[in-house]
């Protein structure tokens, strides 16, 4: 296959990511089948991108004939048949193992035979999913940062059961979709960016459990001393808390080591469905557009 020869994108997971990643493709000129098997998810997914869209509008970013050609390439489907023409797809469920390999195993089953299955994650590298497919060698992670419609990188990493064909015509669809790519020549839990990411997270953490100052001055820290365009609190606000809790699991069941389990604020957190953003109270509060402490 050929980079020509991609020309419709799946998307399983409506959630923020899922949903901006596929107006991302549609916007780069590709048909995009945007799957959820919640009918509420989609029609959120829905108003929440002509929100994004208008707005870009409204700063003249983008214009309105743009943003309408786009939604006009994209498909909202809560049926996973629909994807039986796709020739790639790009999964951005719940960041949990079981759940992603039991639906590959499945998209394995209704994909064509020379289509790509990515995987979103960053934490859970594509050979701990690959062997549930009939098709190892065209799987691999195609990783993008949220918010998907703003930030510019995308990580594509190449597993050891990645074929060099599947790597080199994902970096080239990054670049088609106006991205730039990263490609890691072989896997490692959490990449470039969120191994370095992490290290600070974990950090910002301590110092909050250890009382050497609130989470608004550690944020304020990191955006007016490191120059970091978010602090870490306001960004996991932004990712959702229980990402970060996900993703800190995943690695203690791997490892065993108690030191890679999620911080203990960040357990309560997700136990008491303070979430973030899309909850509206995680470290903030959130009221609309208005942040308070």
């Amino acid at each position: 296959m050929q980079i020509k020869d991609i020309k419709q994108i799946g998307v399983v997971g409506s959630g923020a990511m899922g949903s901006q990643i596929a107006m991302v493709c549609a916007l780069g000129g590709y048909s995009v089948i945007l799957h959820d098997v919640s009918e509420e998810s989609l029609t959120k997914a829905k108003e929440s991108l002509r929100g994004h869209m208008n707005r870009k509008i409204s700063k003249g970013r983008l214009t309105e004939e743009e943003v309408n050609n786009a939604f006009g390439r994209l498909i909202f489907s809560s049926s996973l048949e629909e994807l039986n023409h796709t020739d790639l797809v790009i999964e951005a469920i719940v960041e949990r193992l079981d759940a992603k390999r039991e639906l590959f195993a499945k998209l394995d089953k209704i994909v064509p035979e020379h289509a790509i299955l990515a995987t979103n994650s960053s934490t859970i590298v594509s050979s701990k999913i690959a062997d549930v497919t009939s098709r190892p060698e065209k799987v691999c992670n195609v990783h993008f940062f949220n918010p998907a419609l703003v930030m510019e990188l995308v990580e594509v990493v190449r597993g050891p059961h990645t074929s060099k064909e599947t790597a080199q015509l994902a970096v080239e669809f990054v670049r088609n979709i106006g991205k730039t790519p990263v490609l890691l020549k072989k896997e490692i839990s959490g990449f470039i960016a969120n191994r370095i990411l992490g290290k600070l997270m974990d950090e910002a953490v301590y110092l909050l459990e250890n009382g050497y100052a609130d989470h608004e001055e550690i944020d304020l820290v990191c955006t007016k001393a490191l120059n970091h365009p978010i602090g870490p609190f306001s960004l996991m606000d932004l990712t959702g808390i229980d990402v970060n809790y996900f993703v800190r699991m995943q690695r203690y069941q791997e490892s065993g080591n108690e030191a890679d389990k999620p911080a203990q604020i960040v357990q309560d957190k997700v136990h008491k469905g303070e979430l973030g953003r899309k909850t509206g109270k995680g470290f903030y509060t959130y009221n609309q557009a208005k942040v308070q402490a």
